[in-house]
Order: C-alpha cells, then structure tokens, then sequence
C-alpha cells in the first residue's frame, strides 16, 4: 500500500510539471533529445519528462522596439544623430529560436547599418524632407534581411532627426527670415487688394451716379415733352370746336378779351394789346353797324 502511494505521488510529480497549456498569441518550441522536435500551438499539451524541453518561448503579437540614436553622415559631410522605432512581428517561431543569436540586437545593428546607408546617399535638406522615403526603403531592406530569421517587420518610423547645434540655429534664422519675408508679401498682397476694392467702389459708385442723373435727365425731358403735348393737343381740340362751332368773328374777339382777362388776373400791372387785335375789334363793330342797317331797311 505505502509502494502505491509512493508510485502515485511520484507520477503526480512527474506528470503535473509536465502538461502545459499555451496561451493565446504564444508559442512554445520543443526540443526532444537536443533536437527541435515541434511548435506548440495554443491549448493543452503535454511533454515527456527528461526527454522534451521547452526551447523558447515566442510570442507573436506585433513587437515595438524604439532603438537608441545613431549618428549618421549626411553626403554634404554633416554628421546627425537620428533614433528610429521599428514595428515587427515573429511570423516562424522555430526560424526564430534558432535562425539568429540574440534577434532583436541583431535587428538594431542592420537598423543602423541600413540607416548610414541611405542617408549617406542623401544630403540635409533630402534627409529633413524625405521622411517618407527613408522609411519606406528601410522597411523593405530590413523586411528582406530578417526573413530567414522569421521575423516580419511591418513598418519602420524615423523618430527624430537632430542636426549638429550651429545648423540647426542657421536654419531657425533661415525660418525665421522666409517667415518675415512671407508675412511682407502678404501685407502687400492684402493692401493691393485693399486699395483695388476700394478704386473699384468708387468706380462703380460713380457710374450709378451718372447713371442715376441720366435717368432723372431723360424723366424730366419726357415729362416735359409730355406736358407740351397735351398743351398742344388741348390748344388744337380748342380750334377745332371753334371751326366745328363756325365761331364769327365776333366771338373770335369775345374769346381773346376773355384771354387777355385772365391775363390780367395775374400780378402783371400794364396790358399791351397788339394792333392786330385792336382791328380785329375794330373790324367786329363795323360788321355789327352793318347787320344793324340791314335790317332797319328790311
């Protein structure tokens, strides 16, 4: 009974330490006998006591390593310090454990071998401005060179770039005077725009003046016009119930006394009757004595 017991505690302590469960985004590389005999997965799994060994231990989730400054030379010789950060992620786990000894510092090194390498082909102003570029050409050189490694680099940042003291001052002076020089230019720009809307309201202001005058001239003219043609037209409605009527002369004078009478009532002191009405008058009574005589000898 105490043999059974013994057999049981001691398969308890063999068998326990030997069953593994592997979790998610992990991966467990076995080696049998010195030998890479598996990847565990994840989920239950159990190894042989003194024959299978956990090699390495992986985990696949995207990996971000922010590597130190590296001083780099630019092709027009000026010396920089610029720090990157690379995103990669274990694609082969056995490639992995067993392709590079000490992958990630392995990866630093072909970091900064690769940077000096493309910014020495660039001068500053490439290298300040074409971030993009950099990044792109590391990412694939890096991506290609750590393949065997099972290593998959998804995207590589330069973080910072940091020129030497004296040219990062003569580029804030440069800033500084392109900063000046634009804010002059558009100073100038907005007062020529000023001065050209203002040339323009008082250009449109003074054809709607003269516009408006025209208008007001060309009004008054009509109604002039328009006030004349109806005198005229009353005057000859006037002859013409005359000639209708065959006024004599008699009232051809009735009607210019009547005439001169209203002329009168005005603030006018002295009437001038001109001689022709006065023989019109006198012409009138004549005809008169004469009807008057007829009809006496009758």
């Amino acid at each position: 009974m105490e043999l059974l017991l013994a057999i049981l505690i001691i398969v308890i302590i063999l068998v326990i330490p030997n069953i593994k469960v592997v979790p998610q985004a992990k991966s467990y590389v076995i080696e049998r006998l010195g030998s890479y005999y598996t990847t565990w997965k994840n989920g239950l799994h159990i190894k042989i006591p003194f024959v299978d060994r956990v090699a390495n231990i992986v985990s696949l989730k995207e990996i971000v390593k922010d590597f130190a400054p590296q001083p780099v030379i630019t092709k027009d010789n000026v010396t920089m310090q610029i720090d990157t950060v690379v995103y990669f992620q274990i694609t082969d786990p056995k490639l992995y454990t067993y392709g590079v000894e000490y992958p990630i510092s392995a990866i630093e090194n072909l970091t900064a071998t690769t940077l000096r390498n493309i910014i020495g082909e660039l001068e500053l102003d490439q290298t300040l401005t074409s971030r993009d570029i950099i990044n792109s050409k590391m990412r694939s050189i890096l991506d290609e060179a750590t393949d065997p490694w099972g290593i998959k680099v998804n995207r590589v940042e330069v973080k910072n770039i940091l020129p030497p003291k004296d040219i990062q001052e003569a580029m804030e002076k440069q800033m500084r005077a392109e900063r000046e020089r634009r804010e002059k230019i558009l100073q100038a720009e907005g007062e020529k725009k000023s001065s050209i809307l203002i040339a323009e309201g008082e250009k449109e202001s003074a054809i709607l003046r003269a516009e408006a005058d025209k208008e007001a001239r060309i009004k008054r003219a009509e109604g002039e016009a328009e006030a004349m043609l109806k005198i005229k037209n009353a005057e000859a409605e006037g002859i013409k119930l005359l000639k209708d009527a065959k006024a004599d002369t008699s009232v051809l004078t009735l009607k210019s006394y009547e005439t001169l009478s209203r002329m009168a009532d005005g603030q006018a002191t002295k009437i001038i009757v001109p001689s022709e009405l006065q023989s019109i008058a006198t012409i009138g009574t004549t005809l008169k004595e004469m009807l008057k005589d007829d009809k006496k000898s009758k």
